[in-house]
This record gives structure tokens, C-alpha cells and sequence, in this order.
């Protein structure tokens, strides 16, 4: 059981993020959740989300490509609700372009959105985790985690760090004799707001239809010819968040229909 623990999501207004604390907050979390807009609506899916699950949610503004404001989004939890049990390292960015034209700009923000905060949120939360003896870290990868496309360098070694962060975070945790776990989750294509968005685009560019694309653009390297749900990746980072995962540690766990398999 997760009642009463203290989660923080990173990146968690929509999509994949938003998934993971509902199935949090459903499960007793106390949930922080985040985006950088600072905005009223922002606020107002904290307290959607709160009505919903009937968890505490709080909302924190923070730009995840900034240092400062990773271990700002850490301390203001703990200011919050006392501490820090579960930090789900989630928030992300991508763009697509080949290497010799990837502006310097754009592999810049997502190797500091994509690798880069998970490391400052983890070095803000796990002394507090180590002291109390108890803490789950789970680091949302990517099929992109364990192999590659062309034309998304940025963003592949982006994923490749976070799953190598995961390890030696793991591994040190496991020195300090503590029951402080930290994993990778590695979802292949998810069925979000976004994905939906991209499919006119990819149906004027392919001149294909919407079936088409699911399957042979989208879903091309997917066995299963299925998109996860964000429900899914949620119910996935619970468990990891468990008693029941507590020799679960260093790890990945694909959540990719069988992409990773091939």
C-alpha cells in the first residue's frame, strides 16, 4: 500500500506525468505535482486531480532545466508535506532533426530537461530518503533508453543517461544498507494528447491514412501494434514504488509491446 506516502512527479500536467500521479494519488499518495508555467491552469489540474482521487495534491512551478529550480521543486514538497517518499522523474522534451543540422540550442534543453533535472530532483531527495531509511525513485526512460532511431540523438542519449543515472543511484543506495530503491521505466509509444496531435501531421507528410500511420509509421517497431496507456506506465511505477519491489533495484522495465524484444 501506498497511503500516505509523499510523491513528487516531475513534468506531471498532461500526458504521461499527469497518468502516474493519478494512479498515485488513487492509490493514497499525497502528490506534488509539476510543470514551468507558474499558470493558473496549472493550479487548477492540482485541484481537479485532488477532487478525483480525494488525495492532498499540491501544484509547484519549476523549470526543470534549471538546477536551482529542481531542488527548489524538492524543497518545497517537503515544506508541503514533510518529506519526500517517491520522486518519479518524468519531465521531458524531444525534436527530431539530423545530426549535422540538430540545433546546439535545442540539444542543450533536452539533455538538461530530459537528463539532467532527474539528477538534481535525486540529489535533492536522496539524503532525506537515506535518513529516513525509505525511498522509491523511479526514472520514466524510454524504449529510446535501450536503443536508438536516427534523427533523435539529443534525445537518445538523454534517455540512455537517465537509465545509467538509475543504476549508480541504485547501487549507492544500496551501499547505504537502506531500503532506497531507484528504477528505470522505458515506455515505447504511449497514447497521449501529443501522439494524438502528431497524426494529421504524419498523415499529410506520409499521404497515408490514420490507420496507416499507426501502423506503419508509429507502431512499426511495436510487436504488439498497440500504444501503452498512460494508465499503464502508472500502475507500472506504482508497483515499483511498492513493498512488493523492494529487491526490485537498477533496473529497467519496458513497457514498449515488445519493441525492446526484436
Amino acid at each position: 500500500m501506498l497511503t500516505g506516502k509523499v510523491a513528487v512527479v516531475t513534468g506531471s500536467t498532461s500526458g504521461i506525468g499527469l497518468g502516474i500521479a493519478k494512479v498515485l494519488a488513487d492509490k493514497g499518495c499525497m502528490v506534488v505535482i509539476n510543470d514551468h508555467t507558474h499558470s493558473d491552469d496549472a493550479r487548477a489540474i492540482a485541484a481537479d486531480l485532488a477532487k478525483e482521487t480525494g488525495a492532498e495534491v499540491r501544484y509547484v512551478g519549476a523549470d526543470m532545466s534549471k538546477a536551482e529550480e529542481c531542488a527548489n521543486l524538492i524543497t518545497e514538497a517537503e515544506k508541503a508535506f514533510g518529506r519526500v517518499d517517491i520522486l518519479v522523474n518524468n519531465a521531458g522534451i524531444q525534436h527530431v532533426e539530423k545530426i549535422e543540422d540538430f540545433p546546439d540550442g535545442k540539444w542543450n534543453a533536452i539533455i538538461a530537461i530530459n537528463l539532467s533535472s532527474a539528477f538534481h530532483t535525486t540529489k535533492a531527495a536522496i539524503a532525506g530518503m537515506k535518513a529516513r531509511g525509505h525511498g522509491r525513485i523511479v526514472n520514466i526512460a524510454s524504449a529510446h533508453g535501450l536503443t536508438a532511431s536516427p534523427f533523435k540523438s539529443a534525445y537518445v542519449a538523454a534517455k540512455h543517461g537517465v537509465v545509467g543515472l538509475s543504476k549508480v543511484t541504485a547501487l549507492e543506495a544500496a551501499e547505504a544498507k537502506v531500503d532506497v530503491t531507484c528504477n528505470a521505466v522505458c515506455p515505447g509509444y504511449v497514447w497521449t494528447p501529443l501522439v494524438e496531435a502528431q497524426l494529421e501531421d504524419q498523415m499529410r507528410a506520409n499521404d497515408m491514412t490514420k490507420d496507416e500511420v499507426i501502423d506503419k509509421v508509429m507502431l512499426t517497431r511495436t510487436p504488439t501494434r498497440e500504444f501503452a496507456t498512460v494508465e499503464q506506465i502508472g500502475e507500472t511505477t506504482a508497483f515499483l514504488c511498492s513493498d512488493g519491489a523492494a529487491q526490485i533495484t537498477g533496473t529497467t522495465i519496458s513497457v514498449d509491446g515488445g519493441w525492446t524484444a526484436m
